[in-house]
Order: C-alpha cells, then structure tokens, then sequence
C-alpha cells in the first residue's frame, strides 16, 4: 500500500511539474500578435477579463482564462491602466501584462507651425487622430477662461510639436501650448532690451506675432523687430499689412484693397490707428518673441517685399518709396512675398 502511495505522490509530483514548466513555457511564450504589430485599447469600465475576452476573439490570447488566473494571483487585474497600448511581435502574456500596468500609451503628435491662427491650430487639433474635440471656435469661454485675464485667446499658445493619448481633447493640447508659451514669454520678457515701447510681456506677444506673420526668413525678424519698434516710439503707425488681413477676418478674400487700408472700424488696421493692435494676430515662435525683445539696432523705419522671399529695408521714405517702384510696381511672373517653402 505503501508502494502505491509513493508511486501516486510522484505521479502527481511530475505533473505538477510538468504542469508548471509548461506555464512558465507559456508565460514567455510569444501570443499571435501579427508581425506590423497590433493596438489594443482599454477603455473605461474595462476589466482583465473583458480585455483578454477580446484579445481572444481575434485569436491574439490562446489560454484567455490562464491569462485571467495569472493576472489575479499577481494582482494586475486591479492595476491595468487605461488608454491605448501597442502590442508588438513578440509580446508574451508576462510582457502584456506588464504594459497594461505600465501606462506606457500609443503617443501621437501634433504640430503647430509658428505663424498659424488659433483658429487654423485649433482646426488642426481637431483633425488629428484620436482627438476628442470639445472646443467650438477659438473663441470659446474655455479658451478665454484659461488665457484670462488676456481678453483674447489668440497668440497665447506656443507653435510646438505636442504628444497627446487617444481621448485627449483639444482643449488638453492647447493647454499645453498655452503652458509653453507662459513659460517661454517669461523666460524672453527677462531678457528684453531697455526702453522697449512695450507696458507688459503681453504687448510683447502681440509684437511678435506681427514679426511671424511679416516674414518667413529668421535671419529677418530682428530686423523687422527693429523697424516696428523704431516706429512705434516715434509715434508712427506700424502700417503693417497682416494685421489688416486679421481684422477684415473671412471677409478677405486675397486681395488687399485701398479701402481696406483706409476702414476705421477694422481695430487692427495698423494704417489707421497708432500703436500695437488690440491682441496678437498668429501664434509667433521663439524666434519672433526673442525678436520683439531684441531687436536689431539701426535705423530703417521702412521695408518692403522684393519678390524672393527677403525684404528691402529702407531709412527714408525717399528710398523706401524707390524701393517700391522697383520691387512691387513692376512684379516678376514669378514674384513671392514670403520665401519658398514659409507661405503661410
């Protein structure tokens, strides 16, 4: 009897060992996943069983309930992390279980290019993918709200590339860049030159929006820089065209007219009313902020397109009137007002 005890203890010994190696074969054994890899999304409400219901539904997870038992006895089933996570070849159950415990989500990127309107970046945002769009125009109350006490949300976002998760909204990216760009106007506001024409980093942050969207070449900005700073502390409009283009809003329809130009209602035309607008008119980089700072010492008060991307500065109105009979009164068929590549 004794004989028969030993043998059934061995017997069972060896499956239990058996059993256990073949688990721990399993355990880091590769799942199906395809070879271009394969994104699984845990969502709200979801549980280690749902999830592993589903992987093997489409025949990833072959031992679903193996899976279940292990995520228990290691207590990951309460651990598991929502968000979006990208399996790829090779994973095993250890290694899944793992990453949905790690946090470590699919990130996507968004870029916003230096120049662009809040409500072009915001369209932007919105089309990206996995973007959970809850914002309605770049005027909405939660814009303004996280800007206040600006009055204007425009400009107040920093053109950056962004990481963002699947489920993440509009609004969490632009807070982000309004973030950025709090940072970074602090960071240039200390180190502005003395006597700028400016009352506070705000009027700064307009200036330079105006910088971005006059020139797409960053060897000029400071130029520029110099040239609205040195007109606005003599008492001189800025005369810049792309703050009228950002008053007349939809209504401009390519073609800049005289009368645009001479409109009193537009508060952002530059030709007729003195000093800087009434709010940024684009989201400017670091560069066009570092230029509205710092800018280049000189002595033009003028400048105008020459047609390749660049422009010609001028001290009098003398030469920059000459300048414009030469560059803009008799345009080359293949004239541009920004270099090739920056329209914007």
């Amino acid at each position: 009897m004794q004989r028969y005890v030993v043998i059934a203890v061995g017997a069972l010994l060896i499956s239990v060992f058996i059993a256990v190696r073949w688990v721990a074969g399993w355990w880091e054994s590769p799942l199906d996943v395809p070879e271009d890899g394969l994104v699984v999304y845990v969502e709200p409400g979801d549980s280690l069983s749902r999830l592993s219901r589903r992987l093997a539904n489409t025949g990833v997870l072959k031992q679903e309930r193996l899976f279940n038992w292990s995520g228990r006895f290691l207590g990951a089933d309460s651990r598991i992390l929502l968000g979006e996570y990208r399996l790829e070849a090779g994973t095993t159950p250890k290694g899944l279980l793992e990453l949905l415990q790690s946090g470590d989500t699919v990130r996507y990127l968004v870029t916003l290019p230096e120049g662009i309107t809040l409500q072009d970046a915001l369209e932007l945002i919105q089309n990206s993918d996995g973007i959970n769009p809850v914002l309605e125009q770049s005027d909405d109350p939660q814009l303004i709200a996280l800007v206040a006490p600006a009055a204007v949300a425009e400009g107040y976002f920093l053109p950056e590339t962004y990481q963002y998760e699947r489920g993440d909204s509009d609004l969490d990216v632009l807070t982000e860049a309004h973030r950025m760009m709090e940072e970074t106007l602090a960071d240039v506001w200390n180190q502005r030159q003395s006597d700028l024409p400016y009352d506070d980093p705000y009027e700064a942050l307009v200036m330079a929006s105006i910088i971005e969207k006059e020139t797409g070449l960053a060897a000029e900005r400071p130029t520029i820089g110099g040239v609205f700073v040195r007109r606005l502390q003599r008492g001189m409009r800025l005369q810049t065209d792309p703050t009228v283009i950002y008053g007349l809003g939809s209504a401009f329809q390519g073609n800049l007219q005289r009368k645009h130009l001479s409109d009193e209602s537009n508060p952002y035309n530059s030709y007729r009313h003195h000093g800087l607008p009434p709010g940024p008119i684009a989201l400017p980089g670091r560069a066009a902020l570092m230029a509205a700072v710092d800018p280049q010492d000189g002595d033009a008060l003028y400048f105008v397109a020459r047609g390749d991307g660049s422009h010609k500065f001028s001290a009098t109105l003398e030469e920059h009137q000459a300048a414009v009979r030469q560059f803009q009164l008799s345009r080359r068929a293949n004239y541009r007002s920004a270099p090739k590549g920056s329209e914007q």
